[in-house]
């Protein structure tokens, strides 16, 4: 899935490999895996937004219809 992301993008394994060595010696090995987790809590908590807006919705949809 990842990798035909990636393909799609022009991305290949090289360039992969590249960006990579260049996000080590900009950040470090500690501080990679804190980014990282930041970016992993901020996605989690816009799918949670994404879902309440929804149900929402939904609320507002039936409350309409009485």
């Amino acid at each position: 899935m990842l990798t035909s992301g990636l393909l799609i993008m022009g991305i290949g394994g090289q360039e992969l490999i590249i960006i990579v060595v260049i996000l080590l010696l900009l950040f470090g090995g500690k501080k990679i895996p804190e980014l990282m987790r930041g970016l992993g809590k901020g996605v989690k908590e816009f799918k949670d937004g994404q879902k309440e807006d929804s149900t929402d919705d939904t609320k507002d949809k039936t409350t309409d219809n009485k």
